[in-house]
């Protein structure tokens, strides 16, 4: 498959699973979550939905996550034109929390001079 077809499915899902999160689910645990990122196979049977999530224990979100698996895919089949909706397998995205302590250290160094 083309790249930037499957850039376009990767941006799309990201965009309507955050605005499923955002509006529209009911469970107040996966309210929290905002989807980072969204990489799908080439062959479109699996997604990695990169995930974080405020203010939430990430062990129970990712357990919500994965009982609601099949009416996520349900909301996306009906929103994207994609002839087989992928297996989603959600991932914690440990990339911001990486860049705080990060911005963390490099104060603490500042602090120290």
């Amino acid at each position: 498959m083309e790249t930037v077809k499957l850039e376009r499915f990767n941006n799309a899902f990201m965009e309507q699973l955050n605005i499923i999160f955002g509006t529209e689910i009911k469970n107040p645990i996966l309210k929290q979550v905002v989807v980072n990122a969204v990489k799908i196979t080439n062959d479109l049977s699996f997604a990695k939905v990169y995930f974080t999530c405020f203010n939430e224990d990430r062990n129970l979100v990712l357990k919500e996550l994965k009982e609601s698996s099949g009416f996520l895919r349900h909301e996306l089949c009906g929103r994207i034109d994609i002839r087989h909706t992928p297996e989603l397998n959600f991932v914690y995205d440990e990339s911001l929390e990486y860049a705080k302590k990060i911005e963390e250290k490099i104060k603490e160094i500042n602090d120290n001079k």
